[in-house]
């Protein structure tokens, strides 16, 4: 076997490669379980939420001793995202989450005691998120976030039997860094190319706490006796949310030929060239059992015709960086020749190169998944 640093094409041989192409589609589609996104996409999902007890820090001005606490009832969680996925597991996206919770009661009187409103937080995060591929039908990823938040508390109040201090009437809003970590799954929908369905867990934090909050305190006859901040501390949320995640730009998945026609394997050129092409999942180099059999004829034809240089050649799509996908070309142009030999074929009649994302079958931009670019050439001279 011998490695070469040139590519020979000719007319023939590319016309042999069109032709080819269009009989044999062995690939997976572009959203298939464990390829990194690659380019702009899409999501939105919605669930529910639990915040986290609250504990009321002290306000001696007002008379308000601390370590009371605020309980809530689950609540709901949404979030939309546009983000930008590199093709290498790395995605970075644009978040405005929604969550809001009721309150659900107050504990650490001493005394019956009740609460009432509602909190609501909205607002903007940045995520680094990575897609975890292991394989599998479905696509592990984790993250974590950072941005900031409006909480907002309607109607919020705590009133001990007899005695009250709630907030003024109305909203009462503030602003407050947040920060996120994020771990989800995703299942690609095979009939609609570019879509996955998502599940989420979130644990949303806030910098500080709460920011404080504007608040009165009345007397049991109603009167207003105090006004001031009040604050909370640890506020901290669970979220469980399922989605939907779009990639844009998705090209279309190449389709198999029906079963009832039998794909062509050996295309001959108008020269005496032969050229079989084997296709290659994504990102991978292994060979299917179809590209075994079509090894097997190229090895078969070897011995058939005359032949004086067996070329195997390496290419990959346009997704990820240039030297990867070189070296990915390699592994694939060896995994065919291995095969060959196994196959009959002398070592030293094969001449090796991997040329990675040069000479593509179908001309795409940068970073597009094509499948049919995804091959290996035998060509018979």
């Amino acid at each position: 076997m011998r490695w070469v640093g040139r590519v020979t094409l000719g007319l023939g041989f590319v016309t042999a490669m069109g032709s080819a192409a269009r009989a044999q589609t062995a690939s997976v589609p572009v959203n298939a379980p464990g390829a990194p996104l690659s380019g702009a996409y899409v999501s939105l999902g919605g669930g529910v939420g639990l915040q986290q007890s609250t504990t009321l820090q002290a306000a001696p001005n007002l008379g308000v001793p601390g370590g009371k606490s605020v309980q809530y009832n689950v609540g709901a969680a949404a979030e939309v995202s546009f983000g930008w996925g590199f093709g290498n597991g790395l995605r970075l996206d644009l978040e405005v989450p929604y969550l809001t919770n009721q309150v659900s009661g107050v504990s650490g009187y001493g005394v019956p005691a009740r609460g009432g409103g509602s909190e609501v937080k909205y607002g903007g995060m940045v995520n680094l998120m990575y897609d975890i591929g292991l394989g599998l039908p479905v696509t592990p990823y984790v993250g974590v976030g950072v941005g900031g938040v409006r909480v907002e508390h309607d109607g919020f109040n705590i009133s001990p039997v007899g005695f009250a201090f709630p907030h003024a009437p109305g909203n009462e809003t503030g602003g407050d860094f947040a920060y996120q970590g994020i771990l989800g799954v995703s299942y690609p929908v095979s009939f609609l190319p570019g879509v996955a369905l998502t599940a989420e867990y979130r644990f949303v934090g806030l910098l500080d706490g709460q920011p404080g909050f504007k608040t009165n305190v009345f007397d049991s006859a109603g009167d207003v006796v105090a006004t001031g901040n009040l604050h909370y501390s640890g506020d901290f949320d669970h979220t469980i949310m399922l989605g939907l995640r779009y990639a844009l730009w998705n090209p279309r998945a190449a389709v198999e030929p029906p079963a009832s026609a039998p794909p062509s394997t050996e295309i001959p050129a108008p020269t005496a060239v032969r050229t079989y092409l084997v296709f290659f999942d994504w990102d991978r180099a292994d060979l299917t059992a179809r590209a075994r059999q079509i090894v097997a004829q190229a090895a078969t034809a070897s011995t058939q015709v005359q032949t004086t240089r067996i070329e195997v050649n390496g290419y990959t799509d346009l997704s990820g960086s240039a030297e990867y996908n070189r070296r990915l070309s390699v592994r694939r142009a060896e995994s065919v020749a291995a095969e060959l030999i196994k196959d009959g074929v002398p070592d030293d009649e094969i001449e090796l190169q991997g040329l990675g994302e040069s000479n593509p079958l179908v001309p795409t931009a940068k970073g597009v998944r094509e499948p049919q670019n995804r091959r290996v050439e035998i060509i018979l001279q």
